[in-house]
């Protein structure tokens, strides 16, 4: 059905899950037709998608004005009373969010006197085009400041600040391809998504490699795949921290396997998607380095993660003599571009450059030992409650056996694949949060497991170590 709600009726999310809407919820919502629940395929602990138009639960419909609007001002008022009431609602939804890799620990009220501008930084980086209206040397000042943290000279790298960690990906993986065209990808099965997005985008042949336990790519299978395609050159993801489990692929450990493997350095090319932990390794002890000094090609991280921006942005980084391969003249714009996409937000540069002045090194580094160490908190809470739970060691990503209940997933937020969850401890975490999450958790287990339901067993997801099943405790 389509159609104005009443105040009484109810709304459906994606999993079918129905909501009661409140007495002042906008009267002009619409509502979709509700969708199948969740199916658990046998086994798998896989949840069916669907997709379609109808992914869509509810929606606040774009309205004609009235002839006397200007006049009466009544759109204004309502639109302000639906801005401020979507406002609430996220207050609210960000009291329970875990699951996900974002700081939502910022303030940047200062730069609030620069949203009346429509900053756009199309094209390259480092050459300025006849669009006046641009945030280039803020651009280039954080450029450098990660061509630092990364130990590259500032004559020897190119960069941009994207939209996204995944644009980042695919500009990483487009420059191994276009300097190695017959070359084969190589991601470990715990890469992101759009790693392989890239592998269909451009074409590529692609080798998925297995991983040991903790998520780490198995370098005896890549040794493997790689003697059985030697006459084709190397293009490889690392990965600084995967998506699921956050761990770090081992950098010379996948350097020394391509030269043991007959590859000289100008037949591979190493992409590291350092997405999160790109940015608080080199604050981490003891943590292997992502620097340019080894032969990797290029490395890109989120913004929006682990930095705090409000909007998706992501920093990515490759070597100058790399990016003469794509770069081309683009006469209206007098400029030239080798980016991914053509018109980029010009604000972003501004927030990065912001926090990036505020915090420092110094002050990143405190946030960095401040979540490794609530994230040992909350495994070690969770294994006193009789939970199964793994933290890889340069990690904050906890991950834990899969809440039996959707609606408790839905409620905090958190990340699912198969029969495990996680929780990324990220600067905006409390020690208070953790506690009322597992409290939370605690009490609803209590319940699902009212049926003498035993504690499943994770072990081929976590280990045998971290499982504390009967058979394993």
């Amino acid at each position: 059905m389509v159609g104005p709600l009443e105040s009484d009726q109810t709304i459906f999310d994606m999993s079918g899950k129905i909501e009661i809407l409140s007495d002042d919820f906008d009267p002009t919502a619409v509502v979709t037709e509700p969708l199948p629940s969740p199916v658990t395929n046998g086994g798998g602990g896989e949840r069916e998608m669907v997709m379609g138009r109808n992914v869509h639960t509810t929606c606040l419909a774009v309205t004609e004005p009235e002839s006397n609007d200007e006049f009466t001002g009544d759109k204004e008022a309502y639109m302000a009373s639906v801005l401020a009431r979507y406002r609430k609602t996220l207050v609210e939804r960000t009291k329970y969010h875990l699951g996900y890799p974002y700081n939502l620990d910022f303030d940047y009220g200062a730069l609030g006197q620069l949203q009346h501008f429509s900053i756009n930084n199309l094209g390259d980086p480092f050459i300025e085009s006849n669009y006046g209206v641009h945030s280039r040397p803020f651009e280039v000042g954080v450029l450098d400041w990660f061509a630092r943290l990364w130990e590259i000279e500032r004559d020897d790298y190119w960069g941009y600040i994207t939209n996204c960690g995944t644009e980042g990906n695919l500009h990483g993986i487009l420059v191994g391809r276009e300097m190695l065209p017959d070359g084969i990808l190589y991601a470990s099965t715990e890469s992101h998504y759009s790693v392989f997005k890239a592998a269909r985008m451009y074409r590529m042949e692609c080798e998925k490699v297995d991983t040991l336990i903790s998520g780490e790519i198995d370098c005896d299978d890549l040794r493997r795949k790689l003697l059985a395609n030697k006459d084709k050159p190397a293009i490889l993801n690392v990965n600084i921290g995967t998506t699921v489990k956050g761990a770090v692929d081992d950098l010379d450990l996948v350097i020394k396997t391509l030269e043991e493997c007959g590859f000289s350095h100008d037949r591979f090319y190493i992409h590291c998607d350092g997405a999160l932990f790109g940015l608080m390794m080199p604050f981490v002890k003891r943590a292997p380095k992502v620097t340019f000094n080894k032969p990797i090609g290029s490395v890109s991280v989120s913004g929006h993660k682990f930095v705090g921006c409000p909007m998706p942005c992501g920093v990515q980084i490759t070597r100058m003599k790399h990016i003469k391969v794509l770069s081309s003249n683009v006469e209206y714009l007098a400029s030239r571009d080798a980016t991914i996409m053509g018109s980029r937000n010009g604000h972003a540069p501004l927030f990065l450059w912001y926090t990036l002045n505020r915090k420092g090194y110094k002050g990143f580094q405190k946030e960095v030992q401040k979540c490794l160490r609530n994230a040992h908190y909350l495994k070690d809470r969770l294994r006193e409650s009789g939970i199964s739970a793994m933290l890889n060691e340069l990690s904050s990503t906890v991950v834990f056996e899969r809440p039996k209940d959707e609606e408790f997933v839905r409620r905090w937020q958190l990340a699912c694949q198969g029969d495990i969850a996680h929780v990324v401890v990220m600067p905006s975490v409390t020690i208070e949060k953790l506690d009322h999450f597992v409290k939370d958790l605690v009490e609803h287990r209590s319940i699902w497991c009212k049926d003498g339901s035993q504690t499943p067993c994770l072990a081929k997801d976590v280990g045998a170590n971290n499982c504390v099943c009967p058979a394993h405790k």
